[in-house]
């Protein structure tokens, strides 16, 4: 239900009389609500002070007045006639006296910042005092709180901003009460979602910040015991939640570990759900391999190779060598050395998924692995299992760490091997290889890293899963690009973010990661956005803008599995414009995000 909408005539009449008494007839009619949208707000405007107001009409007049449907009688069209000629007789000429001068206008009257400010304090006065009139009753009985909800939807005020299927549609808000928060939690109810708000206390200033019609539940992030109840019955997450200090423990606790608490806590939902229905939930990944104990290593087959041969060269290559074991640490580690040029190793087994299960259902695979950083190989072998003689090859490179790291590899990073081949189709891929070669290598930052030689590998293996496919997200993180926080605190608080976006990565939920600029506290959809990734952008963005991209991310596939940074247009110097600039116009239908987020390549 969308809280301080008034779906029905009758309600809107009462609103607009509840309003014309409390505010005044400058208040007659409002057409809109959402400041911070990028619609225009149409302001009314007050009665004009030179049409004279109409008569008013007297008790007698009122007690007097006459039926309908009644019969016409001479009488009657006698009185009527009378009437009509005192109503055409011409007004009394009255005095007008002199209208006072307007007062000179001040900077303060055309300042935008001061504007929207003074605009958004009315707002909020004006949603406190009407939106107890949307309100249903909690003796409503559930058969008229399920028809008012879908009238309100139809028919209300705000019908032009309902998204289709929103009422269906649950969406827990992390930070309801920040600055974006707060914002989020009005467009989402005026596009008729069901509304969820995790708060850490309820006194009377947190209530006062939000709509009646949220659904507010307290917990805490930091305490994995208390999101039970709030991912209960939620569809998506936007999580605007943030530190409050820069203190090291409490930017691991909301940033790092709240996010960690929170994906877990929605996913054990998910899968509590999918038991219920007899089946499995379709946010939960796919394991096509995990490695816990020796007889994980069954299958799995070390080959050697090389791209071409140079006899000349071999007789001075130090030879090639590769094993794949369960360490004494009870580890799965592939390890070795190439010296030989052009060589490869490689480690290859069999797919064996369960019964009823596909890859085409899936969108990539997930990696856990820990080593010493190097860069590797992944070859998806694909074709029919009757004849292996038709299988292509398709690889995608990936990038591990220094110590453990987990590796997102969407299927359509995969490039066929031979370019005439055509593009992957995961419902027929049945092997899997992982290839090490000298080749692309790169030193690892540090000295450990230096004094290693990129001929040799290590690489261990926790575990190897399939992605669900989805159209749309399912958790959003508004995390930070590190512009305009202090330079001595810069580096815990990245580190933190940072650490939240990766625990939201490897999750398996849809994700969106939105790194804004520096927020500024200034109306939404004045000013073209800026996306890029790499954190290269310095400007600021107003939490309107925030806000209507968190929630414009919702249904969008392309924002699906993407990272980006966004902050207002400024002007680059010439020559090293490093980002895509997507202009839009302050109108509620208009869809920036999809064109921006098309250009921008899934991380990874």
């Amino acid at each position: 239900m969308v809280g301080g909408i008034v779906g029905s005539n009758m309600a809107a009449t009462d609103a607009r009389r509840f309003l014309s008494s409390n505010f005044g007839n400058s208040f007659s009619r409002i057409h809109r609500w959402d400041f911070h949208d990028r619609s225009q707000i149409a302001i009314p405007r007050a009665q004009s002070s030179s049409s004279p107001p109409p008569p008013p009409s007297s008790d007698k007049n009122r007690r007097e007045k006459k039926p309908r449907n009644r019969p016409v009688t001479a009488a009657t069209k006698e009185g009527e006639e009378t009437a009509a000629k005192k109503l055409d007789a011409p007004p009394p000429p009255q005095t007008q006296s002199p209208s006072p001068s307007p007062p000179p206008l001040k900077l303060d009257d055309v300042n935008p910042v001061g504007l929207g400010r003074r605009s958004r304090q009315l707002f909020d006065e004006v949603w406190r005092k009407f939106s107890g009139l949307g309100q249903i009753s909690r003796t409503t009985r559930p058969d008229e709180q399920d028809a008012l909800d879908s009238l309100l939807i139809r028919e209300g005020p705000m019908c032009e901003f309902a998204v289709p299927g929103a009422q269906n549609v649950t969406v827990l808000v992390v930070g309801a009460t920040s600055r974006i928060g707060r914002i989020v939690v009005r467009k989402l109810m005026l596009r008729g979602y069901t509304v969820k708000a995790l708060v850490r206390k309820t006194d009377e200033e947190v209530i006062s910040m939000l709509p009646r019609s949220v659904d507010i539940v307290v917990g805490d992030v930091g305490e994995p015991s208390t999101l039970k109840s709030a991912v209960e019955s939620c569809s998506k997450i936007i999580y605007c939640a943030t530190a409050r200090s820069t203190i090291t423990a409490d930017l691991v606790r909301v940033d790092h570990l709240g996010v960690y608490n929170l994906t877990k806590a929605f996913q054990d939902y998910n899968n509590r759900l999918a038991q219920l229905r007899a089946g499995k939930s379709s946010k939960s990944k796919l394991l096509i391999a995990k490695f816990k104990s020796a007889e994980a290593l069954d299958g799995w087959e070390v080959r050697q190779g090389t791209y071409f041969q140079d006899t000349t060269a071999s007789k001075y290559d130090g030879g090639m060598d590769a094993k794949f074991e369960f360490t004494e640490s009870e580890r799965a580690e592939f390890s070795g050395y190439v010296f030989t040029r052009g060589g490869y190793v490689e480690l290859s087994k069999k797919l064996s998924l369960p019964l009823g299960s596909t890859l085409d259902r899936y969108e990539g695979l997930v990696l856990s692995v820990g080593g010493n950083g190097r860069s590797y190989v992944v070859i998806l072998e694909a074709g029919p299992s009757s004849d292996m003689s038709l299988s292509k090859l398709y690889f995608a490179r990936i990038t591990t760490k220094a110590g453990f790291c987990r590796v997102r590899v969407p299927f359509s990073a995969f490039r066929p091997v031979n370019p005439e081949d055509p593009p992957l189709d995961p419902f027929l891929v049945h092997t899997l290889t992982i290839r090490f070669e000298p080749k692309r290598q790169r030193p690892v930052d540090g000295v450990a890293g230096a004094q290693q030689d990129l001929r040799s590998f290590s690489l261990v293996f926790e575990y190897i899963k399939a992605l669900p496919a989805g159209q749309e997200t399912d958790f959003i993180l508004v995390s930070c690009t590190g512009s305009g926080v202090e330079p001595n605190r810069r580096e815990q608080v990245l580190k933190a973010k940072r650490a939240g976006e990766d625990s939201l990565r490897r999750s398996g939920l849809g994700y969106t990661i939105i790194r804004p600029g520096p927020l500024k506290e200034e109306p939404g959809g004045q000013r073209a956005l800026i996306f890029d990734q790499g954190n290269r952008i310095s400007q600021g963005i107003s939490c309107a803008d925030v806000a209507d991209i968190c929630v414009k991310s919702l249904h969008d596939s392309t924002a699906r599995n993407k990272s980006f940074d966004v902050c207002h247009e400024y002007v680059a110097e010439q020559g090293i414009e490093l980002y895509e600039l997507v202009a839009h116009l302050p109108d509620k239908a208009n869809n920036y995000l999809t064109p921006a987020l098309s250009v921008l390549e899934k991380n990874t």
